[in-house]
């Protein structure tokens, strides 16, 4: 798997679901999850497309967190004092 290559996965059952992206592709892994919840051929339901978009969600989130919490902490740092 490249090195900024990122993956969700979900284990149902038997099945397991993984899902590799890029970074800026969460649009169509996205899309993905809704066109597999609409295809009746798979085990995969509108529970699991919400799941794996909350865990998306989740990843995005930290990231952003790990991208201010640097700069929040250098800001701080060089006033000499926190922000709350």
């Amino acid at each position: 798997m490249p090195e900024n290559q990122k993956e969700l996965s979900l284990v149902k059952g038997q099945d397991r679901f993984v899902f590799r992206y890029q970074p800026g592709g969460e649009e169509d892994i996205l899309d993905a999850f809704v066109n597999m919840a609409h295809d009746r051929k798979t085990d995969f339901d509108w529970f699991d497309a919400a799941v794996l978009s909350f865990q998306l969600s989740k990843h995005l989130v930290e990231e952003a967190d790990a991208l201010l919490a640097p700069q929040s902490w250098s800001h701080e740092s060089s006033a000499g004092n926190s922000i709350m």
